[in-house]
């Protein structure tokens, strides 16, 4: 039974051999029509006159009457009958500042495919194309990508409405581990691994891969399989590049435990549900609990308290631990035994949420009924 969920999983998430083999393209040039659009329902804003009634106020029909003589305003304009207020709007009555609980929406997040030549910018001097005119819209907030992707670059990107969540999936303390598949002019020699694993120092600092695998490849092609911890601007280019090898390819198939899916097509996003969330926001918090800042202290043998640090990552080819289930785990930047998306029967964060959406829309097809609030695969039509 296990073994089949494995297969499921398995089957739902774009592998680094579909990449190399070229399965990845050509399942993304099937032409496919996209679903229709459907955005989840956002949260109900509360009407301006109940809140300050439940505020002490007065009487709702005390409020309207307020409002209705321009003695109330919201964000320093004047407020109308029937106006809905958010978290994070400020009210006030006769000048007075009025405060109110009004629960923050949850958190969402989106896997979206980039693709080549878009960038990730809400403002691009230049006018190129950017991956947020893709997005659906926010009523509250705003969308902030979790990291980033260069003009060249495809793949997974994450977006959140939450700006903590944020922080913690990218803040390089965290240590996130990043998987990329990457096609290189000229095959590396031990050397230039060797120099990838260890460090090259770069114009903003050392550098270096948490693992590189090699993929094969034609002629002077090469592919290769690299994990790294942090996300600075095109650091994975430039880290060939300080070995002398130009990346003529770079799509990155993993972020954390968020596995790019198996029928993402480029230029559309899908939005995780709430257990994948949590999921994932989790995920998070165990990161930032193991990071080296907030490292627990233990005695020393002289009496003194210092700081316990996690143990170095392991470079080059990681030795295979075995685990309980007899499967392959692979060691992330922490030493924490973190599962790899070939040999795994946890399954990855984004799965399910796929999975999901795909058999809601078919049975939806299949029976020819509307639309409902289900969270969708969405593309820019």
């Amino acid at each position: 039974m296990k073994h089949e969920e494995a297969g499921r999983q398995e089957s739902t998430a774009i592998r680094f051999e579909d990449v190399v083999s070229g399965q990845f393209d050509a399942e993304d040039n099937q032409v496919i029509n996209p679903p229709k659009r459907v955005l989840a329902p956002q949260p109900e804003s509360p009407k301006l006159h109940k809140v300050l009634a439940q505020s002490g106020m007065g009487s709702r029909l005390e409020m309207e009457q307020l409002i209705m003589e321009g003695r109330i305003t919201v964000n320093n304009e004047p407020a109308h009958i029937g106006q809905r207020v958010q978290f994070g709007d400020h009210v006030k009555v006769n000048g007075k500042p009025i405060r109110f609980r009004i629960e923050p929406p949850p958190a969402r997040v989106i896997a979206y495919h980039k693709p080549a030549g878009e960038v990730v910018s809400n403002d691009d001097p230049q006018n190129r194309p950017t991956v947020f005119r893709k997005l659906p819209k926010l009523f509250q907030g705003k969308w902030q990508s979790v990291g980033r992707l260069d003009l060249n670059t495809e793949g997974l990107l994450l977006f959140t409405s939450s700006g903590e969540l944020a922080n913690n999936l990218m803040h390089p303390r965290f240590g996130l581990e990043r998987e990329y598949a990457v096609r290189v002019l000229g095959a590396l020699n031990q050397e230039e691994k060797q120099r990838l694993l260890e460090g090259v120092k770069l114009d903003d600092g050392l550098a270096n891969f948490g693992s590189i695998e090699d993929g094969g490849g034609e002629g002077a092609n090469c592919w290769y399989r690299v994990t790294i911890s942090e996300g600075r601007n095109r650091e994975v280019r430039r880290m060939f590049e300080a070995v002398g090898h130009a990346v003529s390819r770079l799509i990155r198939i993993r972020y954390g435990a968020m596995v790019l899916p198996r029928g993402l097509k480029r230029g559309a996003w899908m939005e995780l549900d709430a257990a994948d969330i949590n999921s994932l926001t989790q995920k998070a918090r165990n990161s930032a609990a193991l990071a080296p800042g907030d490292a627990p202290l233990a005695p020393s043998g002289d009496g003194v308290i210092r700081e316990r640090l996690p143990r170095p990552p392991l470079r080059g080819r990681r030795p295979a631990a075995r685990t309980p289930q007899g499967r392959d785990n692979k060691p992330n930047a922490n030493g924490n035994a973190q599962p790899d998306p070939l040999k795994t029967n946890f399954g990855y964060i984004g799965a399910d949420s796929y999975n999901r959406q795909r058999q809601e829309l078919g049975s939806k097809r299949g029976a020819g009924s509307g639309s409902s609030g289900a969270r969708r695969i969405g593309k820019n039509r």
